[in-house]
C-alpha cells in the first residue's frame, strides 16, 4: 500500500514540478534542507551560488537552503515542521514523515543510486554470506537498512542472522576506523572513503538493485498546494544546476570542482561518485522514470 502511494506521489510531484498552477502563495519565505551526498550536492551549489535566490525572486518568494550534518535528523526536523522541504530517499519518505502524519510530495526525483550505497566488510575476498553472525553498523531504519535487507535476501539470510548497530551517517566513517566495527552499510561520500582503506571488501551495492533507491527533494504536500511558486522555483533551480553539470565546458568543470570541495573530496573523487549515480538530466527524463511501467514493480521488491 505504501509503495503504491509512493508511485502516486512521484508522479504527482513531477507533474506539479512541470505544470504548477499560478495560485497566489499564502506565504513568501521558505526553508529547505539537505545533507551531504553526491546526488544532492547540486543543492549546495544552487544555494551558495545564488541560483535558488534567482529562481525564488522570479516567483516573488524567498527560499533558504540549509545544510544539516545528520541525515535522519534532517528528516526529523522536516517532519517537525522546521523545514518546508528536505532531501531524502523514497523509502525514508514513507517512514518518518508518514509516521509523523506529514503528507509529503516527491517534488523532484533527482536520481537513483547505481552504486552510491554499499556494504563493506573488513578483510579481503569477503562475501555477503560472511555477514552471518556479525554486527553491522548503519543508520537504522534508513536506506542503508533497506540495502542490507536486500543483500541478505540475495543469499537467503535475514536480519535475525546478524545484529544491526545504529550509527549516524556523521559517525560511520570514524566508527569503521575502530577495531570493534567490522562491517558497515553506508552511502557516498563516506562509502568512497571506507572503500579506499586497505584490506576491505565491498560485498554488495545499489547497482545490484537498480532503480530501487531513489533520491528526491520532498516537500510538504499542503505547503506545495498552497504555495505552487515554491515548487516552480526549486525545480527551476535544480535543473539549471544539472544542465550546467552536463555542459562539459569550463563553467561546468568549475561547478563540479566547487561541489567536490564542498563534499570533502577532489574532482576525480566526486566524479567517481557521480558515476555511481543515475542523475536525471531533464524534467522530462525524471518524469519518464517516475511514470514508467516498471517502477511500481520495482517498488514492491
Amino acid at each position: 500500500m505504501q509503495k503504491s502511494r509512493l508511485f502516486g506521489l512521484l508522479t504527482a510531484g513531477l507533474l506539479a514540478a512541470l505544470s504548477l498552477s499560478a495560485n497566489a502563495a499564502q506565504k513568501d519565505h521558505f526553508n529547505v534542507c539537505w545533507t551531504i551526498y553526491a546526488g544532492w550536492m547540486p543543492w549546495e551549489y544552487a544555494g551558495s551560488q545564488g541560483i535558488v535566490d534567482k529562481w525564488a525572486k522570479k516567483y516573488g518568494i524567498k527560499i533558504d537552503v540549509t545544510q544539516l550534518n545528520d541525515y535522519v535528523e534532517s528528516i526529523n526536523q522536516y517532519t517537525a515542521g522546521q523545514f518546508d522541504g528536505c532531501t531524502m530517499t523514497n523509502m525514508d519518505a514513507l517512514t518518518i514523515p508518514a509516521a509523523g502524519g506529514v503528507e509529503s510530495t516527491a517534488l523532484i526525483v533527482s536520481d537513483f543510486s547505481n552504486g552510491n550505497d554499499g556494504i563493506v566488510l573488513k578483510g579481503e575476498g569477503k562475501k555477503v554470506a560472511d555477514l552471518k553472525g556479525m554486527d553491522v553498523n548503519l543508520v537504522e531504519l534508513s536506506v542503508s537498512h533497506y540495502l542490507l535487507a536486500r543483500a541478505l535476501d540475495s543469499v537467503k539470510l535475514s536480519e535475525k542472522d546478524l545484529k544491526v548497530v545504529n550509527t549516524s551517517d556523521a559517525d560511520i566513517s570514524a566508527a569503521f576506523n575502530t577495531d570493534e566495527v567490522q562491517a558497515v552499510t553506508t552511502w557516498n561520500p563516506m562509502l568512497s572513503d571506507i572503500k579506499a582503506k586497505p584490506g576491505v571488501t565491498e560485498v554488495f551495492n545499489s547497482s545490484q538493485i537498480p532503480g530501487e533507491i531513489m533520491d528526491m527533494m520532498v516537500v510538504n504536500t499542503q505547503t506545495l498546494k498552497d504555495n505552487p511558486a515554491l515548487g516552480k522555483a526549486l525545480t527551476g533551480a535544480w535543473f539549471e544546476v544539472v544542465a550546467l553539470m552536463n555542459a562539459k565546458n569550463a563553467q561546468s568543470k568549475a561547478a563540479l570542482e566547487h561541489m567536490a570541495k564542498a563534499s570533502g573530496t577532489d574532482l576525480a573523487g566526486f566524479q567517481a561518485q557521480l558515476d555511481t549515480t543515475k542523475l536525471f538530466a531533464t524534467p522530462k527524463e525524471a518524469l519518464e522514470f517516475a511514470t514508467s511501467k516498471q517502477l511500481p514493480d520495482t517498488q514492491r521488491k
